[in-house]
């Protein structure tokens, strides 16, 4: 079997073009060939293997634990009801797990996608003084700059002028509200949230069981036996099953939303989160199309602005996931069987939403900054190591001052001062990123 899986990874696929295929011969288009020919039902069957359906329910149960729990905490704050909620988990899993599917078929990889956490952050304080449909206008146009980058091939160009340790200042000054919401969790609940920390610190601690068991994951069980053994659990009498019935928005365009979030929502999605799942791809010998990419999340974003869910984009943690065990060749099947399940879960977001909803808040709270806690890390990183750390610091600080200039939120105020002090104090940083691109 050794000898089999070590051939697998040096020979390309029977009668099939690299995965990589090279950019498309129409001078007018820059989108990377898909590869053919096009795996079918004998192939797909053939293909499939235990490590993959195994890889894809880790990898999912991951995507549907922390993440879903920062999409609910974002639109509670933002004063959203049950149904914009759930609409908006329908799009971020049933639209996105179409594309990824469609996706990993076409090139034969693991490409999957769902929402930008980062851009969902960011919508909250927007709600405060936007409506949302002027947020979903936001998503909307900024869909089309992501498109229009990626059919231009623009793209690899703007994601390497970004400084990104100022990108990741302004997230790091985004996501700390959700760290010190998990120490208020401790402090409010601690009879909830301390078990569902200490299961986390365990199971992280434990790499070789965290591997069968994310540590968010075992936080969230841990959390529910809790709440069930408490009593806390409070449905209201609801109906808890039902299938989803999703929102479709009216569309508005202003200038202030247009300014706070597009600029904000694009650098995350094609720096942050795009950036880290192909560099995950990469690392694991994959050549992933970064202008399909790109124009998928493009599409993406625009189509679930629709029914109210927050910019597409490639995921890392999902990719790096599914990636990480058995034949490369094979592992797009691991993608398809995400992006499946992506499927179903959106169709049944009601009842997914309802039970998190009726959980003590403590619960999504804990759960969220448990999430949020490896990310933050890395953003703080990222922003402090080396160059632009005087930029990257003025960008957190104004972020997490979260003051309004002209009803503009800080975000964008933290990337522009960020830059403006780089630019003016940090010159040599410039120069050594032109250099190195």
């Amino acid at each position: 079997m050794s000898s089999r899986i070590r051939a697998d990874h040096t020979t390309p696929p029977r009668n099939t073009r690299p995965a990589h295929a090279g950019l498309s011969d129409n001078p007018r288009m820059s989108l990377e060939d898909i590869q053919r020919p096009l795996p079918g039902p004998r192939t797909l069957a053939a293909d499939f293997g235990g490590v993959y359906l195994a890889n894809a329910i880790v990898a999912f149960i991951f995507a549907a634990s922390g993440p879903v729990a920062i999409i609910l905490s974002v639109g509670a704050r933002g004063g959203l009801a049950e149904s914009d909620i759930s609409s908006w988990i329908f799009g971020a899993f049933f639209l996105n797990g179409f594309i990824s599917l469609l996706f990993c078929w076409l090139y034969r990889q693991p490409l999957v996608f769902f929402w930008t956490i980062p851009g969902a952050v960011l919508v909250g304080p927007a709600l405060g003084h936007l409506s949302f449909a002027e947020v979903i206008g936001a998503f909307w146009v900024t869909g089309l700059l992501m498109g229009i980058l990626g059919f231009t091939g623009w793209v690899r160009r703007a994601m390497q002028s970004v400084p990104m340790p100022i990108v990741m200042g302004m997230v790091a000054g985004v996501f700390l509200r959700f760290g010190l919401d998990l120490v208020y969790s401790l402090r409010d609940n601690f009879l909830l949230a301390a078990p569902m920390t200490l299961a986390f610190i365990v199971l992280t601690a434990l790499p070789r069981l965290s591997r069968l068991l994310p540590p968010v994951v075992g936080a969230l069980i841990v959390g529910a036996v809790v709440i069930a053994v408490t009593g806390t659990f409070d449905a209201r009498g609801e109906q808890i099953f039902a299938m989803v019935q999703p929102n479709l928005y009216r569309v508005s365009f202003s200038w202030q939303a247009m300014i706070e979030l597009v600029v904000p929502l694009a650098i995350t999605v094609l720096v942050v989160q795009n950036g880290q799942g192909i560099a995950v791809l990469n690392a694991t010998g994959h050549k992933p199309p970064v202008n399909a990419i790109t124009v998928a999340c493009g599409a993406g974003s625009m189509a679930t602005a629709l029914v109210g869910s927050v910019s597409t984009c490639l995921t890392g943690p999902v990719n790096a996931i599914i990636s990480a065990s058995g034949v490369r060749e094979r592992q797009y099947i691991a993608g398809m069987l995400v992006a499946l399940i992506g499927l179903a879960f959106g169709l049944f977001s009601p009842v997914f939403t309802r039970l998190l909803l009726a959980t003590p808040k403590a619960f999504i709270a804990t759960l969220a900054g448990l999430a949020m806690l490896r990310v933050l890390q890395t953003a703080f990183t990222a922003s402090f190591r080396e160059r632009f750390v005087l930029g990257a610091l003025v960008t957190f600080l104004v972020t997490v001052a979260d003051v309004a200039i002209f009803n503009i939120g800080a975000p964008f105020w933290g990337l522009v001062f960020g830059f403006a002090v780089s630019w003016l104090l940090e010159r040599e940083d410039f120069r050594s990123l032109r250099a190195q691109n």
